[in-house]
């Protein structure tokens, strides 16, 4: 092989010449790649999970459409502070605690579902203020700094009593933990938060915008040719490229990702072993 695989991460070299069905196999793996908005977000999730106990303790909705990398935000902050074992107390301490919302604003499956994200054992037909209460007795225990609630859009999904029901139990659990909340939803989320406005005063708004054409991008593009197994460099910030990927993915992060991994199959299987605008517009209508 005469490629010097200088175009790409030293730990994916060795995969780059691999065969083409393990590289193929690999793009189906999970990967992080950096991003300026990103970076952003985890500088301020880092700032809040350090904030000591007070009365009203700062909260954030992050929002931005499906799609755009939110949720791996999370799971990457998540995985920055791994839980830890107190040997001493015996018992796991987890200063960021993440779940989802139900798909309906009912705090009965609210609070079910934080005890399972808790890995705690309860009776499902519990009454709710048994839930309540176990729920905000182990988020105690574990010493929980931060509690992250995704796809808190689900609130919509409910009328206006069950809304207001939901971002009351949130506001309860804000002050009576001192701990700071993190909502993540799409742009409906913030519609949500204006139901109530010490809801929204509390809640600082940080947006997960669509990409456009800027350096930002192209660095994107370019961290991603470091960890594509091509045995050549396809220069991806080129303008062309650029254009073509903005306008396929319409600038959401999940689907820039998706394409560069269609592409990159399509090029390893042509024999091109580098992403063209063509491998780009074929993998538009490619499901990978």
């Amino acid at each position: 092989m005469g490629a010097s695989l200088t175009h790409l991460l030293p730990e994916v070299r060795s995969l780059a010449k691999s065969d083409d069905n393990v590289r193929i196999l690999a793009l189906a793996r999970d990967r992080w790649i950096d991003y300026p908005r990103a970076t952003q977000a985890f500088e301020l999730f880092d700032r809040l999970v350090k904030i000591p106990p007070r009365q009203r303790m700062p909260c954030v909705l992050l929002y931005g459409e499906s799609n755009i990398g939110k949720t791996q935000v999370i799971a990457k902050f998540e995985r920055r502070h791994p839980p830890e074992y107190d040997e001493v107390a015996g018992v796991e301490r987890r200063k960021v605690v993440s779940m989802q919302m139900p798909p309906t604003p009912d705090q009965i499956r609210f609070y079910t579902s934080l005890l399972f994200e808790l890995g705690a054992p309860f009776n499902a037909s519990a009454r709710l203020n048994v839930l309540e209460h176990l729920s905000r007795e182990l988020l105690r225990k574990v010493s929980a700094r931060m509690l992250v609630v995704d796809e808190v859009h689900h609130l919509l999904s409910g009328n206006y009593r069950e809304q207001r029901a939901s971002l009351n139990l949130l506001k309860f659990l804000a002050n009576d933990l001192q701990m700071t909340i993190v909502l993540v939803g799409t742009h409906d989320a913030e519609i949500a938060l204006q139901t109530d406005s010490q809801m929204s005063s509390r809640f600082a708004r940080f947006e997960m915008p669509r990409w456009q054409e800027s350096e930002g991008f192209r660095g994107l593009l370019a961290a991603f040719e470091r960890v594509l197994p091509l045995r050549r460099p396809s220069n991806l910030p080129r303008r062309e490229v650029v254009s073509a990927l903005l306008a396929a993915s319409g600038g959401l992060t999940g689907e820039v990702s998706r394409l560069l991994n269609s592409a990159t199959e399509l090029a390893i299987r042509d024999g091109k072993e580098m992403i063209d605008v063509s491998h780009i517009e074929h993998a538009r209508t490619t499901v990978l």
